[in-house]
């Protein structure tokens, strides 16, 4: 294994800490300084229908290769996630009340979690990987949302569904189908064979 090789996530998300953490990855962080809703209208104008994966995979590729270009020789980490419902890519609420609306809007359907890591080295993708997962909101009650958004608080609104699987957001699902770190907010089995397929981390 290569020594002292400097591991920078690109990105200031609790969730992908507390997961590169819990990983045993010496990692620092360094949140990249990009314009995601700028590259999102862009992407949306060029493209109407343009895939969530596509958008996942560009904004991961975006903050990995804005941060490696100011460290040329580090491993960089981006990731982002994008929810889709029917297709339809979903922006993150601002405020509670429009999570309100979207929980409403999930309320008793099924939607797709797409989540995009890429690794950047040198300024550019070296490597990126793509998962996606679906899950599908129980018909729950408006007392249980207006409890639910009470309890939460704003701290929701870093979460492009309005919730956390990990917590109290369970409650608002029926059934959730794919890879648990997926729906966290990155592929990181992938990503950690790929650090070993590196020497990065032991193999």
């Amino acid at each position: 294994m290569a020594d002292a090789v400097r591991i920078i996530l690109a990105s200031a998300s609790a969730a992908r800490k507390a997961m590169l953490n819990a990983a045993g990855l010496n990692f620092e962080c360094v949140p990249a300084q990009i314009d995601e809703a700028a590259i999102k209208a862009e992407m949306l104008r060029s493209a109407p229908n343009v895939e969530p994966s596509d958008m996942a995979a560009r904004l991961a590729a975006e903050k990995a290769v804005a941060v490696s270009a100011k460290f040329p020789g580090a491993f960089v980490i981006g990731s982002d996630q994008v929810l889709a419902l029917r297709n339809r890519i979903i922006s993150k609420a601002a405020t509670l009340d429009e999570a309100k609306t979207l929980l409403e809007q999930l309320r008793g359907r099924t939607h797709e979690l797409v989540s995009g890591v890429a690794l950047a080295q040198g300024g550019r993708v070296v490597w990126d990987a793509i998962d996606s997962a679906e899950l599908t909101m129980r018909n729950f009650s408006g007392a249980f949302l207006t409890m639910y958004l009470d309890q939460e608080g704003t701290r929701i609104l870093g979460s492009v569904g309005c919730y956390e699987l990990e917590g109290f957001g369970l409650q608002l699902f029926d059934s959730v189908e794919g890879d648990y770190f997926t729906i966290l907010g990155m592929p990181l089995l992938p990503l950690l064979a790929e650090l070993r397929n590196r020497s990065v981390v032991m193999s």
